[in-house]
């Protein structure tokens, strides 16, 4: 026993304060792992054609797509309480006008909470008049002359059709957008009528509690229903700023030509494309003339030899 006490009291002893017992954080590899899947979001993209895709980005990921910065981003943040707005970029417009958040693009709308009961049937008209601007393209068919057909030729053809009054009803609608409006702004205008359509329920739906209300604290002076019509006067002042506020953002917009003109994004990706093309043409031609220099060069040489 002796001996066994000696042994344990030769034994180093360990400081606490310079080693101090090592804590067990789990796996640290998968923690990363779950904050970087935290950043993911769930977002709906829909193409021109109206189909549809679910997938889950991060803000890179996005930014990459868009061209967008973090900045624009964090308008549609749902922690940050911004107003409506709709701001336009180089390559896409960020839209938030009430329940209604995302990104329109020349190719693409990026939406945001697109399982909310309030923004579905919003999608849903959304991919009707997705798949009408992909009709009304395709019916400028190119004739034999290379010309497209004009609106008296669809006149024609709605005349004709007696199929069903749907289908004429279609041919309709696409006569009528012949001209076909760019995507940028077929969604631009589905998102102002889904908001003002939304603020317009909300105004009719207060006025059918405050008539009620007023009629009963008319004829009854008391504290409840006096605190009911104040409660009503709250929210109608709250849907007054609101929509004072879609109102601002949209004369704003028809005020400024060159905010109208920035948000035409398939005019300036034509324009790129144009650009590109040109630079392409350019650099052909550059290269062909130094190689016709550099024969002309050897041939020089050839007949100096001789």
């Amino acid at each position: 026993m002796a001996g066994s006490s000696n042994n344990l009291s030769t034994m180093p002893r360990v400081d606490p304060a310079v080693h101090p017992t090592p804590i067990d954080t789990g796996n640290t590899k998968d923690h990363r792992h779950w904050k970087k899947a935290v950043r993911l979001k769930s977002w709906l993209v829909i193409d021109s054609a109206g189909q549809i895709q679910q997938i889950d980005a991060g803000k890179q990921s996005i930014m990459r797509r868009t061209g967008l910065s973090a900045r624009d981003l964090r308008i549609l943040d749902p922690f940050l309480l911004y107003p409506s707005s709709i701001t336009g970029r180089e390559r896409a417009i960020v839209i938030k006008l009430e329940h209604i958040k995302g990104i329109i693009t020349a190719h693409n709308v990026f939406l945001l909470n697109s399982k909310d009961p309030a923004v579905v049937p919003f999608v849903e008209e959304l991919k009707r008049r997705f798949l009408h601007y992909h009709e009304a393209k395709a019916v400028k068919i190119r004739g034999n002359g290379g010309d497209e057909r004009t609106a008296a030729e669809l006149a024609k053809i709605i005349q004709g059709s007696q199929e069903s009054v749907e289908h004429s009803q279609v041919l309709k609608e696409q006569q009528d957008r012949l001209q076909t409006l760019p995507l940028e702004f077929v969604v631009l205008e589905a998102c102002l009528e889904a908001a003002c359509s939304c603020l317009d329920d909300e105004t009719k739906a207060l006025e059918q509690e405050a008539y009620p209300a007023l009629d009963k604290l008319a004829s009854e002076i008391s504290s409840f229903y006096f605190e009911r019509v104040h409660q009503i006067k709250g929210r109608l002042v709250a849907l007054t700023q609101r929509v004072q506020k879609v109102r601002d953002e949209l004369e704003h917009i028809l005020e400024d030509d060159g905010d109208m003109a920035g948000m035409y994004l398939t005019s300036k990706l034509l324009q790129e494309e144009d650009d590109n093309s040109s630079s392409s043409s350019a650099a052909v031609e550059e290269e062909e003339e130094v190689h016709e220099l550099n024969n002309d060069g050897h041939i020089l040489n050839l007949l100096l030899s001789v």
